[in-house]
């Protein structure tokens, strides 16, 4: 058994289509199945059932993943202890942040790790389901770490290094009624019409936990997916809108202000599967992202 066979069988496993794991090894589907098919009469059963719109795990092949995954984990590790010896990092690091990751300097991060680690190949995507399909991707491993916001409890399986928060502020049309105040209570929004990112997304869980625990009802009547654009929705007239204070930029025709008696904390971590050790270049990537703190 060699380890690209292993690394095929969970490709295909993890995507469930030979098309989209042949894109992600950038080779051909056929040799892809080829390699399955090879695997399979070396362990005289067949891994995968092939029959079917997607393509499932048999028995046989969801008693192997576990186990395909781990020696993929021992082999890396293997490789990583090498490098570091060698004086530089090599490998793939599968990095997921948010739409709005305004609280750092993503770009200049990026750019700095692939100065220093230009033998790593950075592949980035960004969940439009927010921090929860992050999350979901990897405990999937479908990536390696990845840029998320959770309040509240951790989630099984996750292992979080905090790097920052920011506080979300109201943020109302200059004509509003309440754009004379500087600091509202959260009883003074009820009935209001927000502006808000869909459920998953960190800031929305923030709101929804404080309006939860003032026992006040809220009604969001537009879901954004990114954030720099809540300020426009809401100088056009569609609504207030709970903002961290780096998607306000210069603000024109707002209101914002100050919700007192609440806790609308928006906190940015960085997230790894707990079940497996971070890579040397993940490891890599949480250092510098707490070197690029201010």
């Amino acid at each position: 058994m060699e380890l690209r066979q292993l690394e095929h069988f969970v490709a295909v496993a993890e995507e469930a289509n030979f098309t989209r794991a042949a894109a992600r090894l950038h080779v051909v589907q056929s040799a892809v199945s080829a390699t399955i098919k090879s695997l399979e009469r070396e362990l005289g059963t067949p891994l995968l059932d092939r029959n079917s719109k997607r393509v499932l795990l048999t028995d046989a092949g969801a008693a192997l993943l576990p186990r395909a995954h781990a020696a993929l984990d021992v082999a890396r590790e293997a490789v990583d202890a090498v490098a570091e010896v060698r004086g530089g990092l090599r490998g793939t690091l599968r990095l997921g942040t948010m739409i709005s990751v305004g609280l750092i300097d993503l770009p200049a991060l990026l750019g700095e790790f692939h100065r220093r680690h230009p033998g790593v190949l950075l592949q980035t995507s960004a969940a439009p389901t927010g921090s929860q399909g992050l999350i979901d991707a990897l405990l999937e491993r479908r990536l390696d770490l990845a840029f998320v916001s959770l309040p509240g409890p951790r989630p099984a399986g996750i292992t979080l290094t905090d790097l920052t928060a920011s506080v979300l502020d109201l943020v109302v049309p200059a004509d509003h009624p309440l754009a004379k105040r500087r600091t509202v209570r959260i009883a003074d929004l009820a009935g209001l019409d927000f502006v808000d990112c869909p459920l998953g997304y960190g800031n929305r869980t923030v709101a929804d936990r404080a309006f939860a625990a003032a026992s006040v009802t809220r009604r969001v009547a537009i879901e954004i997916t990114e954030l720099d654009t809540g300020v426009t929705y809401v100088r056009n007239g569609l609504g207030v809108a709970l903002l961290p204070r780096f998607a306000l930029g210069k603000a024109e025709n707002v209101a914002t202000l100050t919700v007192d008696d609440a806790d609308l904390d928006w906190p940015m971590s960085l997230a790894v599967p707990s079940e497996r050790t971070p890579s040397a270049a993940a490891r890599a990537m949480i250092a510098m992202a707490c070197e690029f703190l201010p």
